[in-house]
């Protein structure tokens, strides 16, 4: 990924050269420099992990939800950062008594 040198903006790539879609500005493409760039192209998705065996105990923490299948107080949850790093982590939750789940979102 580049960033324009003019502009700040993130820049896109052309044949040989990075072009700035908000102010026009061209950079010529350097092959060694891409080459040590990370991408998620061709990058396996986290695996799922089957908890149906864990015994409650040892699922981790719980906290005061109420959960919107069954009425229950009581749920799992951990913390995820699935948006930008700027933002705030999202809360995911496990109902202990019927294993829903749901999230939560800071807005």
């Amino acid at each position: 990924m580049e960033f324009c040198d003019e502009c700040g903006s993130m820049m896109k790539a052309d044949t040989g050269v990075w072009i700035c879609n908000s102010c026009g500005h061209e950079t010529a493409r350097n092959a060694e420099s891409e080459g040590a760039m990370v991408t998620t192209q061709g990058q396996e998705e986290s695996e799922i992990v089957d908890t149906s065996d864990v015994d409650a105990e040892d699922m981790g923490p719980t906290t005061g939800a109420h959960c919107p299948e069954c009425g229950n107080d009581r749920a799992f949850w951990e913390m995820k950062q699935i948006r930008s790093a700027d933002e705030s982590e999202t809360r995911f939750l496990t109902c202990t008594e019927c294993d829903h789940k749901w999230r939560e979102d800071d807005h």
